[in-house]
């Protein structure tokens, strides 16, 4: 299969980003960081999460940052919302597209949301009917498509039959996701190839996490197969969970730059991206992880001095 000539990047730093670090975040500071990425060309910013802020703290004030940022024309802001009050929520703050998630492991599930796999995607009934309602599109996470922390090895038929729910209870898109970060392009391909003959590939993207360093030759394998919709975070925020200091989201300058070296299409500007990851690293006083904007910045460092 060919490559594609252009790809979307699904910016979800702003939101699985920052609601895995350990410190509050300002609803300010999360206006600056979305403004920056739609401003460096990013056409779809996960914005926040309409959860207890008793569960996920960092994600309080999503409502205020969906009121203060700048909303360009032609620019898609997100949000997650796990069950019908979290849609009403996001709905009262004018959020047009939300994204509901669902594990591929029983035990991930039951430990993550407290219910079975299908529960969970009874509970989204009536958010899908609430959605259709009012016209807002949703988007569906299928979170540990290529292992679990619990179960271990994860069966692509059974990922491929959850997608296939996703899809005909009314999601638009399915991103399958890795979420401990341990598949392999071969791992990739299988999946792939077991989901699509449930699900359209024009309606699957990757979420790949970088735990095993494995996520940007995932993101090539997927592209290779007919994939051209990726989630990545800006600078790779956003730890993994389930492993000790370990990385987790793909850095979206990583992706990127993979993406302009195929000839790949994103409408996404490097230097811009480079720029409001670091802005948002000072803020957490944390180091970049993208290897892409590292090398850049020491670079232009080095050119100054």
């Amino acid at each position: 299969m060919q490559l594609p000539k252009t790809a979307r990047l699904v910016e979800v730093g702003p939101r699985d980003g920052l609601q895995n670090e350990q410190q509050p975040i300002s609803v300010a500071d999360k206006v600056q960081l979305v403004n920056d990425l739609s401003a460096a060309g990013l056409g779809y910013i996960e914005v926040g999460s309409f959860v207890s802020p008793k569960w996920v703290p960092q994600m309080a004030g999503s409502a205020e940052v969906f009121a203060q940022i700048e909303q360009r024309p032609g620019v898609t802001y997100a949000a997650l919302t796990p069950n019908l009050k979290g849609f009403e929520a996001a709905l009262g703050a004018g959020v047009r597209e939300v994204a509901v998630f669902a594990a591929a492991s029983e035990a991930f599930s039951k430990r993550n949301i407290n219910c079975s796999i299908d529960d969970s995607l009874l509970r989204f009934e009536p958010l899908m009917a609430a959605a259709a309602r009012h016209s807002v599109r949703v988007r569906g996470y299928i979170s540990c498509v290529l292992g679990c922390p619990y179960e271990g090895a994860v069966d692509p038929s059974r990922v491929a039959e959850i997608a296939a729910e996703l899809i005909g209870m009314g999601c638009y898109e399915v991103s399958l996701g890795d979420t401990i970060g341990v598949g392999t392009a071969g791992d990739t391909r299988r999946l792939i190839d077991a989901v699509s003959k449930r699900v359209p590939r024009e309606q699957l993207a990757g979420h790949f996490h970088d735990t095993y360093g494995q996520a940007l030759a995932n993101i090539h394998a997927a592209l290779l197969d007919g994939i051209a919709v990726f989630d990545s975070s800006v600078a790779g925020l956003g730890g993994c969970p389930y492993a000790r200091g370990a990385t987790g989201n793909v850095a979206t300058e990583d992706v990127l730059y993979l993406l302009n070296g195929l000839g790949i299409d994103t409408g996404v500007d490097m230097q811009r991206l480079v720029s409001a990851g670091e802005r948002i690293c000072q803020v957490l006083g944390k180091d970049n992880g993208s290897r892409v904007a590292r090398a850049m910045l020491a670079r232009a460092m080095t050119s100054d001095g």
